[in-house]
């Protein structure tokens, strides 16, 4: 065995890994063996098993009970082969062995007691030649040449397909009417595929998993076929709580729980009921699907791996440094010059075999392979994100104002964060359907206001979470927007002062009101005082007169006197009311 010397690799191939594989704990590491070549790999979930052309085992990784069958319970961390062959001139072909934990009888020897050696299962000594092997969490598989399916261990959830059977410690057949060609098993379901390309799932129902209609769950623990794909079916791979399934077409279809981008469906399908087709893949038809608990991998007839969903300890081989959720397929770079020959998906690893391409094949380029979220080709992504650098470095960074700087709200109580990073460093997506968003929790908190592309938002009475899509503009957008205000600014201060100015000139008409007022006052003093001095004497120059003219003069001077009283009402009213106005103005 030996390690990558720069970006060497043999024609005979090269083992990856990726992720938390304990060979090489969140860093991407590659080994290859000396005269000798790797043809089968497979991942459990916290260890990996290696097949080569000379029949040998290797086998590293955790080790808690066993599951390594190195005959004891040491976690390993580099490939170490184990005793025997695995194929030597036929004579272990289609036989079966197990070992490892055992507390549901998932080794199939009739019992629940743990190995820590491999131990043949007797079982299918007298069931032909065995194809097929898959494992779950508690549970096991094995499918006969012949087309018949076993299955055996816990069947809490209906896992194994056996009805209200709690488990079962031997193999058991699981028939579905018609000859079986592929099998696969999840952490607690399980599914398979005949051979007339029929879909049959079965176990837990939770999150759309099985990807049947509401009316059909309860009868989760049988096979029941998903009627959704009309296409005939090849292969169907079962993560921790999502499934995928590949056409004769070609077609990828993905259901289950997806809140980490693991049905490659995009940034708001966090859960599918049903079947839905997964695109994106732009080199070539895809040939294999392979899942781990909450990630996924897809191989292409060009050589090609996709890989999305959750990126923790950088298990989807997107870089060193990459460890963010990828909602779509992402195309992973380290293998275009190489041709990968398989993949299998662990708990938290990825690992892949790869070979260099043929004499006439060329290595294909990242503009060849990836697409960003419009269709553009990648060499278009990096221009766009070339000009965000420069308009960087043209205007002051935002970082200093604040999270609630340039196009971005600021966050509010109650609200949750949550940001979309995809390959390339591109951000956004598709408009999906948010009908399959209900019940998504626990999305976490994040302080990367820049990359920051939706708002989740809690409704206290039901704890029930709604997303909403932010809106970010261009740089120039965002100018107009900031002219915009200032000018909106400047008017609304212009207005303040005209109000200003009027207050002020209504304030000196009403000292102008009061003060005509005041004067037309005392000119009606004077006026009743003359009226009075002039009504005295013409009584006594008219003594003389007859009582009915001194009445009716008496009557006109009361009637004179009325009229002074209510002119001199009127205009203290009027200048009360100047008063009350500049009152209420200023």
């Amino acid at each position: 065995m030996a390690e990558e010397a720069e970006d060497e690799v043999p024609e005979s191939g090269a083992v990856f890994t990726f992720g938390k594989s304990k060979f090489a704990d969140d860093m991407p590491s590659v080994f290859w063996l000396k005269n000798d070549v790797p043809e089968r790999i497979a991942c459990g979930d916290e260890h990996s098993a290696l097949v080569t052309g000379n029949g040998k085992l290797f086998m590293f990784g955790s080790n808690n009970w066993g599951q390594l069958g190195l005959g004891s319970k040491q976690t390993v961390q580099k490939p170490t082969c184990v005793k025997g062959k695995v194929r030597r001139c036929g004579w272990w072909r289609g036989h079966v062995f197990a070992c490892g934990g055992n507390g549901e009888g998932q080794l199939g020897l009739g019992d629940c007691e743990e190995r820590t050696a491999f131990q043949r299962v007797g079982f299918f000594q007298a069931h032909g030649p065995i194809k097929m092997l898959a494992a779950g969490s508690n549970t096991s598989a094995a499918l006969t040449e012949g087309g018949k399916l076993f299955m055996w261990g816990e069947n809490s959830e209906g896992q194994i397909g056996l009805g209200k059977r709690s488990q079962a410690t031997r193999p058991l057949e699981v028939s579905v009417g018609r000859p079986v060609s592929w099998v696969s098993c999840g952490y607690y379901h399980s599914a398979l595929v005949t051979v007339d390309g029929a879909l049959f799932t079965f176990g837990e129902r939770d999150s759309g998993k099985l990807g049947l209609r509401p009316e059909r769950l309860a009868r989760h623990r049988v096979p029941q076929r998903v009627e959704s794909i009309t296409e005939p079916v090849l292969q169907v791979a079962c993560g921790g709580s999502h499934t995928v399934a590949l056409t004769d077409g070609g077609g990828v279809y993905s259901f289950g729980l997806g809140q980490f981008g693991q049905l490659g469906l995009g940034t708001f399908v966090f859960e599918s009921q049903l079947p839905r087709p997964v695109q994106r893949f732009q080199a070539g038809r895809p040939t294999r699907v392979t899942c781990g608990e909450s990630h996924t991998a897809v191989l292409t007839e060009s050589g090609l791996l996709y890989s999305f969903g959750d990126g923790r300890h950088g298990k989807l081989g997107l870089g060193d440094q990459n460890f963010t959720n990828h909602f779509h397929p992402a195309v992973v770079p380290r293998f275009l010059p190489l041709a990968v020959q398989a993949a299998a998906c662990g708990g938290c690893h990825m690992v892949v075999l790869a070979r260099p391409r043929g004499p006439g094949c060329s290595a294909i380029t990242l503009e060849d392979a990836a697409f960003d979220f419009l269709g553009e080709p990648t060499a278009t992504l990096q221009r766009s994100l070339s000009a965000r650098v420069r308009r960087r470095e043209r205007e002051r960074s935002p970082e200093q104002f604040g999270p609630t700087a340039h196009s971005l709200p600021a966050r509010t109580s109650g609200s949750l964060c949550f940001m979309v990073c995809c390959s390339s460093g591109q951000t956004g997506g598709d408009v999906e359907s948010l009908t399959d968003c209900d019940g998504v929790r626990g999305l976490g908190e994040t302080t990367d206001f820049l990359n920051l592309t939706h708002v989740m938002k809690m409704d206290p009475s039901d704890k029930t979470l709604s997303l909403s899509p932010l809106l970010k503009v261009s740089y120039e957008e965002e100018e107009d927007a900031r002219n915009k205000r200032n000018d909106e600014n400047e008017e609304t201060e212009e207005e303040t002062e005209t109000e200003e100015n009027h207050g002020e000139e209504s304030e000196e008409e009403e000292g102008e009101e009061e003060e005509e007022s005041e004067e037309n006052e005392e000119e009606e003093q004077e006026e009743s005082e003359e009226n009075e001095e002039e009504s005295e004497e013409e009584e006594k120059s008219d003594g003389d007169e007859d009582e009915n003219e001194s009445e009716e003069e008496e009557e006109e001077d009361v009637v004179k006197k009325r009229k002074a009283s209510v002119r001199k009402q009127q205009s203290s009213k009027s200048a009360a009311g100047g008063r009350r106005g500049r009152g209420v103005l200023g």
